[in-house]
């Protein structure tokens, strides 16, 4: 069930362990909030959905006019979310759109319609890092029970990261910024509360220096059913100048289709102090591609690890300066054959005294024929000894 772990904040982008990097996909759908940590370096990552939005009673302050403004208005839309690791495994670049198609009918101060399709938001960005949570691991535990099933008490120090984003203003008429270009920034928390459980908190500051500054905070709690299934729930408040706060409350699941791909579904409403009845639907994907390449450490014999030693500067490696590097050559070695012994098949015990009365019999029979040799040789050389020519007597017999 090692997986249940590494899923359990695929609705949210959720982290666990030492890493940035998981083997699978995180994401922040279909909730609002994001996390501290970054999809990891050479990670390309799209996260995109369709919504509808059914918006009862919007309250707004003009600021060019200073009055009240109010309309309501259906939205059909889908947002996307593209986002890559480069350089660092903490650090992740972002670019958040939505395209809608928007009709309002307005009833304060006046009663008229107007409507509009193309950008709704269009925002660059870029998350870091800055504090890990660390936690044991008790599931390697085991000798003792009782360290094994206690509480971590060290889950409740959050990770933390860091946001700073820009708002472009190539946006629709409907949706444009009186005063242009904008800053958002925002602190991203994150608390495993237990191997399934995770809590986020998002604390957002969107639209700085402009008339239209919007504070916010959003709370995300997931839990992990399965190694597929996911569900969570949001609470999300905005706070406007001249404009009555806004409390949103979500709900979803996603379901994870395989290690590099997510599709989920979400609901919520939003409840106000003007009475408004927005709802809005939503479902969606995400989707990655995975280039990702762990980085090993050299550790020396007394246990410290080294650094690794860097070539060349920033804009060498960022450029590609070093790609034409030879490598170093290296000393090539053939590798030994080894003779493969035979395996032989298991002998009986009959098998076996059979075979050593044949071996001692041959054995016998080397030997007798040996000395029978042996006699032989010697009765010839004795032979030879003793051999005596026979006489001539035919020459005295002439005489």
């Amino acid at each position: 069930m090692r997986k249940i772990g590494l899923f359990l904040l695929l609705i949210s982008c959720f982290q666990i362990g030492t890493a940035q990097y998981t083997e699978l996909i995180n994401s922040r759908r279909p909730g609002f909030s994001d996390s501290p940590f970054s999809v990891g370096t050479k990670v390309y990552q799209v996260e995109a959905g369709l919504f509808y939005k059914n918006i009862g009673n919007y309250l707004f302050f003009n600021q060019a006019e200073q009055q009240a403004n109010a309309y309501n208005a259906k939205v059909i839309g889908t947002d996307i979310n593209l986002r890559a690791g480069f350089f660092f495994e903490k650090l992740e670049f972002s670019l958040d759109l939505g395209v809608v198609n928007e009709k309002r009918n307005y009833t304060k101060p006046t009663a008229f319609s107007e409507s509009a399709f193309g950008l709704n938001k269009l925002t660059v960005g870029a998350k870091y890092l800055v504090y890990m949570s660390k936690f044991a691991d008790k599931s390697k535990e085991i000798r003792s029970w009782k360290k094994r099933t206690s509480y971590d008490w060290k889950r409740l120090i959050p990770s933390v990261g860091v946001y700073a984003g820009l708002n472009t203003n190539f946006l629709t008429s409907l949706h444009k910024n009186p005063d242009g270009l904008s800053p958002r920034i925002a602190i991203f928390t994150q608390n495993d509360l237990t191997d399934r459980f995770v809590l986020l908190t998002n604390f957002i500051s969107d639209k700085l220096f402009t008339d239209e500054l919007e504070n916010s905070y959003i709370i995300t709690a997931t839990y992990s059913l399965n190694d597929q299934w996911s569900v969570f729930a949001e609470n999300q408040g905005f706070f406007r100048k001249k404009v009555p706060n806004d409390f949103q409350y979500g709900g979803g699941a996603a379901y994870l289709f395989n290690k590099n791909m997510q599709i989920d579904a979400s609901v919520r409403s939003i409840i106000d102090e003007r009475g408004d009845n927005t709802f809005l639907f939503g479902a969606g994907l995400a989707w990655r591609i995975d280039k990702h390449q762990d980085k090993f450490k050299m550790v020396g014999s007394d246990g410290e690890v080294s650094k690794a030693k860097k070539e060349g500067n920033f804009f060498s490696r960022l450029f590609g300066g070093n790609k034409g590097k030879k490598q170093r050559k290296v000393k090539k070695i053939k590798a030994k054959k080894r003779k493969i012994k035979e395996l032989k098949p298991k002998k009986s015990k009959k098998q076996k005294r059979a075979e050593k009365e044949a071996k001692k019999k041959a054995k016998e029979e080397k030997k007798k024929a040996k000395e029978e040799k042996k006699k032989a040789k010697k009765a010839e050389k004795d032979h030879d000894k003793n051999y005596e020519p026979p006489k001539n007597d035919s020459v005295n017999d002439n005489n």
